[in-house]
Protein backbone atom coordinates (compact mmCIF):
# COMPACT_ATOMS: atom_id res chain seq x y z
CA UNK A 1 0.00 0.00 0.00
CA UNK A 2 0.98 3.66 -0.32
CA UNK A 3 3.30 4.59 2.57
CA UNK A 4 2.21 8.21 2.21
CA UNK A 5 -1.46 7.27 2.57
CA UNK A 6 -0.72 5.15 5.62
CA UNK A 7 1.29 7.99 7.16
CA UNK A 8 -1.76 10.20 6.56
CA UNK A 9 -3.81 7.84 8.73
CA UNK A 10 -5.48 5.51 6.23
CA UNK A 11 -4.54 1.82 6.53
CA UNK A 12 -5.72 -0.07 3.45
CA UNK A 13 -4.35 -3.32 4.87
CA UNK A 14 -6.65 -2.94 7.89
CA UNK A 15 -9.54 -2.40 5.49
CA UNK A 16 -8.68 -5.59 3.62
CA UNK A 17 -8.51 -7.47 6.91
CA UNK A 18 -11.91 -6.12 7.91
CA UNK A 19 -13.43 -7.31 4.62
CA UNK A 20 -11.91 -10.75 5.18
CA UNK A 21 -13.31 -10.92 8.69
CA UNK A 22 -16.88 -9.97 7.76
CA UNK A 23 -17.33 -12.13 4.64
CA UNK A 24 -18.59 -15.17 6.58
CA UNK A 25 -21.13 -13.05 8.47
CA UNK A 26 -22.45 -11.64 5.20
CA UNK A 27 -22.71 -15.12 3.68
CA UNK A 28 -25.00 -16.43 6.43
CA UNK A 29 -27.65 -13.80 5.64
CA UNK A 30 -27.99 -14.56 1.93
CA UNK A 31 -31.27 -15.46 0.27
CA UNK A 32 -31.72 -17.20 -3.06
CA UNK A 33 -32.50 -13.86 -4.72
CA UNK A 34 -28.96 -12.58 -4.14
CA UNK A 35 -27.10 -12.53 -7.46
CA UNK A 36 -23.33 -12.39 -7.76
CA UNK A 37 -20.71 -12.38 -5.04
CA UNK A 38 -19.53 -10.02 -2.34
CA UNK A 39 -17.06 -7.27 -3.19
CA UNK A 40 -18.32 -5.80 -6.44
CA UNK A 41 -19.09 -2.16 -7.13
CA UNK A 42 -22.81 -2.85 -6.73
CA UNK A 43 -25.05 -5.59 -5.37
CA UNK A 44 -27.69 -7.46 -7.38
CA UNK A 45 -30.96 -8.77 -5.98
CA UNK A 46 -33.87 -10.31 -7.89
CA UNK A 47 -37.49 -9.52 -6.97
CA UNK A 48 -38.90 -12.64 -5.26
CA UNK A 49 -41.39 -14.74 -7.18
CA UNK A 50 -45.12 -14.61 -6.47
CA UNK A 51 -45.79 -10.87 -6.72
CA UNK A 52 -48.21 -9.50 -9.32
CA UNK A 53 -47.52 -5.81 -8.70
CA UNK A 54 -44.48 -5.66 -6.45
CA UNK A 55 -43.81 -2.29 -4.82
CA UNK A 56 -40.38 -1.62 -3.34
CA UNK A 57 -40.28 0.04 0.09
CA UNK A 58 -37.05 1.62 1.31
CA UNK A 59 -35.79 3.03 4.57
CA UNK A 60 -32.62 4.38 6.12
CA UNK A 61 -31.66 5.12 9.71
CA UNK A 62 -28.92 5.05 12.30
CA UNK A 63 -28.74 4.39 16.03
CA UNK A 64 -27.88 7.89 17.22
CA UNK A 65 -25.89 8.46 20.37
CA UNK A 66 -26.49 4.90 21.56
CA UNK A 67 -23.21 4.37 19.70
CA UNK A 68 -21.50 6.12 22.61
CA UNK A 69 -22.89 3.49 24.98
CA UNK A 70 -21.38 0.68 22.90
CA UNK A 71 -18.09 2.57 22.63
CA UNK A 72 -17.92 3.26 26.38
CA UNK A 73 -18.55 -0.43 27.14
CA UNK A 74 -16.35 -1.60 24.23
CA UNK A 75 -19.11 -3.99 23.16
CA UNK A 76 -20.27 -3.58 19.60
CA UNK A 77 -22.30 -6.56 18.39
CA UNK A 78 -25.72 -5.56 19.70
CA UNK A 79 -25.41 -2.12 18.10
CA UNK A 80 -25.47 -3.88 14.72
CA UNK A 81 -28.81 -5.45 15.64
CA UNK A 82 -30.08 -1.98 16.55
CA UNK A 83 -29.07 -0.67 13.14
CA UNK A 84 -31.03 -3.33 11.30
CA UNK A 85 -34.03 -3.04 13.62
CA UNK A 86 -34.40 0.70 13.13
CA UNK A 87 -34.63 0.22 9.37
CA UNK A 88 -36.59 -3.02 8.96
CA UNK A 89 -39.18 -2.14 11.59
CA UNK A 90 -39.95 1.06 9.69
CA UNK A 91 -40.56 -0.59 6.33
CA UNK A 92 -42.45 -3.50 7.90
CA UNK A 93 -45.08 -1.02 9.16
CA UNK A 94 -46.16 -0.66 5.52
CA UNK A 95 -46.56 -4.41 5.13
CA UNK A 96 -43.21 -4.88 3.41
CA UNK A 97 -41.09 -7.98 3.67
CA UNK A 98 -37.46 -6.82 4.05
CA UNK A 99 -35.31 -8.10 1.18
CA UNK A 100 -31.82 -6.70 1.56
CA UNK A 101 -29.73 -4.42 3.74
CA UNK A 102 -26.60 -2.30 3.32
CA UNK A 103 -24.53 -0.59 5.99
CA UNK A 104 -22.14 2.35 6.22
CA UNK A 105 -19.39 2.29 8.86
CA UNK A 106 -17.15 5.34 9.27
CA UNK A 107 -14.31 5.83 11.73
CA UNK A 108 -11.13 7.80 12.26
CA UNK A 109 -8.86 4.77 12.68
CA UNK A 110 -10.04 1.39 11.48
CA UNK A 111 -10.09 -1.56 13.89
CA UNK A 112 -10.85 -4.78 11.97
CA UNK A 113 -11.97 -6.43 15.23
CA UNK A 114 -14.56 -3.73 15.92
CA UNK A 115 -15.79 -3.82 12.31
CA UNK A 116 -16.24 -7.56 12.54
CA UNK A 117 -18.15 -7.29 15.82
CA UNK A 118 -20.50 -4.64 14.42
CA UNK A 119 -21.10 -6.54 11.17
CA UNK A 120 -21.70 -9.78 13.09
CA UNK A 121 -24.52 -7.95 14.87
CA UNK A 122 -25.85 -6.58 11.59
CA UNK A 123 -25.88 -10.13 10.24
CA UNK A 124 -27.74 -11.33 13.36
CA UNK A 125 -30.35 -8.64 12.77
CA UNK A 126 -30.68 -9.53 9.11
CA UNK A 127 -31.22 -13.19 9.98
CA UNK A 128 -33.96 -12.20 12.44
CA UNK A 129 -35.62 -10.01 9.81
CA UNK A 130 -35.19 -12.50 6.97
CA UNK A 131 -33.22 -10.12 4.75
CA UNK A 132 -29.82 -10.40 3.10
CA UNK A 133 -26.82 -8.25 3.92
CA UNK A 134 -25.57 -7.63 0.38
CA UNK A 135 -23.11 -4.78 0.70
CA UNK A 136 -21.89 -1.73 2.50
CA UNK A 137 -19.07 0.74 2.92
CA UNK A 138 -16.27 0.94 5.47
CA UNK A 139 -14.65 4.38 5.52
CA UNK A 140 -11.51 5.36 7.41
CA UNK A 141 -11.40 9.14 7.77
CA UNK A 142 -8.61 10.46 9.99
CA UNK A 143 -9.50 13.66 11.77
CA UNK A 144 -13.25 13.17 11.49
CA UNK A 145 -13.75 11.02 14.59
CA UNK A 146 -12.12 10.79 17.99
CA UNK A 147 -10.17 7.74 19.15
CA UNK A 148 -12.40 4.68 19.37
CA UNK A 149 -15.40 6.45 17.84
CA UNK A 150 -17.33 5.43 14.74
CA UNK A 151 -20.65 6.18 13.08
CA UNK A 152 -23.18 3.84 11.47
CA UNK A 153 -26.00 4.14 8.97
CA UNK A 154 -28.22 1.45 7.50
CA UNK A 155 -30.26 1.13 4.33
CA UNK A 156 -33.02 -1.41 3.76
CA UNK A 157 -35.26 -2.33 0.82
CA UNK A 158 -38.37 -4.49 1.07
CA UNK A 159 -41.29 -5.49 -1.11
CA UNK A 160 -45.05 -5.54 -0.74
CA UNK A 161 -47.89 -6.41 -3.10
CA UNK A 162 -49.43 -3.12 -4.21
CA UNK A 163 -52.94 -4.03 -3.09
CA UNK A 164 -51.64 -5.05 0.35
CA UNK A 165 -49.79 -1.86 1.26
CA UNK A 166 -50.55 -0.83 4.85
CA UNK A 167 -51.02 2.94 4.79
CA UNK A 168 -53.55 3.57 7.57
CA UNK A 169 -56.32 4.64 5.20
CA UNK A 170 -58.68 1.93 6.50
CA UNK A 171 -58.34 3.02 10.13
CA UNK A 172 -61.68 4.09 11.62
CA UNK A 173 -62.97 5.45 14.94
CA UNK A 174 -63.25 2.78 17.66
CA UNK A 175 -60.50 0.66 16.09
CA UNK A 176 -58.25 -0.67 18.84
CA UNK A 177 -54.56 -0.05 19.51
CA UNK A 178 -52.38 -3.01 20.46
CA UNK A 179 -49.10 -2.20 22.17
CA UNK A 180 -46.26 -4.64 21.53
CA UNK A 181 -43.62 -4.53 24.28
CA UNK A 182 -40.18 -3.03 23.78
CA UNK A 183 -36.95 -4.47 25.16
CA UNK A 184 -35.99 -1.14 26.71
CA UNK A 185 -35.01 2.22 25.27
CA UNK A 186 -34.39 0.67 21.83
CA UNK A 187 -32.41 3.35 19.95
CA UNK A 188 -34.06 6.63 20.88
CA UNK A 189 -33.75 9.16 23.66
CA UNK A 190 -30.11 8.38 24.36
CA UNK A 191 -28.92 11.97 24.47
CA UNK A 192 -31.22 12.49 27.45
CA UNK A 193 -30.58 9.03 28.92
CA UNK A 194 -26.82 9.56 28.76
CA UNK A 195 -27.08 12.98 30.35
CA UNK A 196 -28.79 11.29 33.29
CA UNK A 197 -26.64 8.15 33.40
CA UNK A 198 -23.13 9.29 32.41
CA UNK A 199 -22.17 10.30 35.98
CA UNK A 200 -23.41 6.96 37.38
CA UNK A 201 -21.64 3.63 37.85
CA UNK A 202 -22.69 1.53 34.87
CA UNK A 203 -21.63 -1.67 36.61
CA UNK A 204 -24.14 -1.02 39.42
CA UNK A 205 -27.51 -2.73 39.09
CA UNK A 206 -29.38 -0.02 41.03
CA UNK A 207 -33.02 -1.24 41.01
CA UNK A 208 -32.83 -2.53 37.42
CA UNK A 209 -32.02 -6.20 38.03
CA UNK A 210 -28.86 -6.06 35.91
CA UNK A 211 -25.98 -3.61 35.43
CA UNK A 212 -27.05 -0.21 34.14
CA UNK A 213 -24.69 -0.51 31.16
CA UNK A 214 -26.30 -3.80 30.13
CA UNK A 215 -29.75 -2.24 30.28
CA UNK A 216 -28.69 0.76 28.19
CA UNK A 217 -27.12 -1.52 25.57
CA UNK A 218 -30.10 -3.89 25.26
CA UNK A 219 -30.79 -4.21 21.51
CA UNK A 220 -33.89 -2.96 19.73
CA UNK A 221 -36.54 -5.59 19.08
CA UNK A 222 -37.10 -6.60 15.49
CA UNK A 223 -40.86 -6.78 14.87
CA UNK A 224 -40.95 -7.92 11.24
CA UNK A 225 -42.38 -11.38 11.78
CA UNK A 226 -44.97 -10.11 14.27
CA UNK A 227 -46.11 -7.39 11.87
CA UNK A 228 -46.47 -9.78 8.95
CA UNK A 229 -48.33 -12.25 11.16
CA UNK A 230 -50.76 -9.55 12.35
CA UNK A 231 -51.52 -8.58 8.76
CA UNK A 232 -52.12 -12.17 7.74
CA UNK A 233 -54.15 -13.33 10.75
CA UNK A 234 -55.95 -10.21 11.96
CA UNK A 235 -56.05 -7.84 8.96
CA UNK A 236 -54.17 -5.13 10.84
CA UNK A 237 -54.90 -1.66 9.45
CA UNK A 238 -51.84 0.28 10.55
CA UNK A 239 -48.60 0.17 12.50
CA UNK A 240 -46.52 2.80 14.27
CA UNK A 241 -42.88 2.11 15.07
CA UNK A 242 -42.29 4.01 18.31
CA UNK A 243 -38.99 5.80 17.76
CA UNK A 244 -37.94 9.44 18.22
CA UNK A 245 -40.90 11.46 19.49
CA UNK A 246 -42.29 8.53 21.48
CA UNK A 247 -45.93 7.50 21.48
CA UNK A 248 -47.18 11.07 21.07
CA UNK A 249 -45.06 11.75 18.01
CA UNK A 250 -45.42 8.49 16.12
CA UNK A 251 -48.98 7.20 16.46
CA UNK A 252 -50.58 10.24 14.71
CA UNK A 253 -48.36 9.63 11.65
CA UNK A 254 -50.53 6.67 10.59
CA UNK A 255 -53.98 8.12 11.29
CA UNK A 256 -56.37 9.55 8.67
CA UNK A 257 -56.94 13.29 8.93
CA UNK A 258 -59.31 14.29 11.71
CA UNK A 259 -58.68 11.22 13.88
CA UNK A 260 -56.75 10.79 17.11
CA UNK A 261 -56.26 8.22 19.84
CA UNK A 262 -57.19 7.79 23.48
CA UNK A 263 -54.52 5.85 25.38
CA UNK A 264 -54.76 4.16 28.77
CA UNK A 265 -51.40 4.76 30.46
CA UNK A 266 -52.10 1.99 33.01
CA UNK A 267 -52.78 -0.74 30.44
CA UNK A 268 -49.21 -1.98 29.98
CA UNK A 269 -46.37 -2.64 32.43
CA UNK A 270 -43.41 -0.27 32.38
CA UNK A 271 -39.85 -1.58 32.36
CA UNK A 272 -37.76 -0.44 35.34
CA UNK A 273 -35.38 1.64 33.17
CA UNK A 274 -38.14 4.16 32.41
CA UNK A 275 -39.10 4.88 36.01
CA UNK A 276 -35.38 4.94 36.83
CA UNK A 277 -34.72 7.64 34.23
CA UNK A 278 -37.81 9.63 35.19
CA UNK A 279 -36.84 9.65 38.85
CA UNK A 280 -33.11 10.29 38.35
CA UNK A 281 -33.70 12.95 35.71
CA UNK A 282 -36.69 14.57 37.41
CA UNK A 283 -38.63 14.17 34.16
CA UNK A 284 -42.32 14.95 33.71
CA UNK A 285 -44.77 12.45 32.24
CA UNK A 286 -44.83 14.65 29.15
CA UNK A 287 -41.03 14.44 28.88
CA UNK A 288 -41.27 10.65 29.02
CA UNK A 289 -43.96 10.05 26.41
CA UNK A 290 -42.42 12.53 23.95
CA UNK A 291 -38.90 11.11 24.26
CA UNK A 292 -39.06 7.39 25.03
CA UNK A 293 -41.17 4.43 23.92
CA UNK A 294 -42.14 3.88 27.62
CA UNK A 295 -42.28 0.11 27.14
CA UNK A 296 -44.20 -0.02 23.84
CA UNK A 297 -41.98 -0.51 20.81
CA UNK A 298 -44.68 -0.96 18.19
CA UNK A 299 -48.38 -0.09 18.03
CA UNK A 300 -50.79 -1.98 15.79
CA UNK A 301 -54.31 -0.86 14.87
CA UNK A 302 -56.94 -3.59 14.44
CA UNK A 303 -60.72 -3.82 14.29
CA UNK A 304 -62.44 -4.21 17.69
CA UNK A 305 -63.39 -7.83 16.98
CA UNK A 306 -59.71 -8.78 16.59
CA UNK A 307 -58.38 -6.79 19.53
CA UNK A 308 -58.07 -9.37 22.29
CA UNK A 309 -56.97 -12.19 19.99
CA UNK A 310 -54.30 -10.01 18.43
CA UNK A 311 -53.01 -8.86 21.81
CA UNK A 312 -52.85 -12.44 23.10
CA UNK A 313 -51.15 -13.65 19.91
CA UNK A 314 -48.33 -11.11 20.35
CA UNK A 315 -48.09 -11.10 24.14
CA UNK A 316 -49.12 -7.48 23.86
CA UNK A 317 -51.71 -5.21 25.42
CA UNK A 318 -54.86 -3.34 24.42
CA UNK A 319 -53.64 0.20 25.11
CA UNK A 320 -56.32 2.44 23.62
CA UNK A 321 -58.63 3.22 20.74
CA UNK A 322 -59.02 5.51 17.75
CA UNK A 323 -61.24 8.57 18.23
CA UNK A 324 -62.74 11.40 16.17
CA UNK A 325 -60.66 13.98 18.05
CA UNK A 326 -57.23 14.75 16.59
CA UNK A 327 -54.15 14.26 18.73
CA UNK A 328 -53.20 11.91 21.55
CA UNK A 329 -55.16 12.03 24.79
CA UNK A 330 -54.81 9.96 27.95
CA UNK A 331 -56.98 8.44 30.61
Amino acid sequence: MSKAYRDAGVDIDAGDEAVSRISSHIARTHRKEVLGGFGGFGALFAIPEGYNQPVLVSGTDGVGTKLLVAQRLNRHQSIGIDLVAMCVNDIATMGAQPLFFLDYFATGKLSPEVVEEVVAGIADGCVQAGCALIGGETAEMPGMYGAGHYDLAGFCVGVVEKERIIDGKRIAPDDVLIGIPSSGLHSNGYSLARKICDPLDWADTYELGQPLGEVLLSPTKIYVQQVLSLIERFQAKGFAHITGGGLVGNIPRILPKGMGVLLDRTSWPELPIFSFLQKRGDLTDDDMVRTFNCGVGLVAVVSPEHAQSAATHLNGYVIGKVTNAEGVSWR
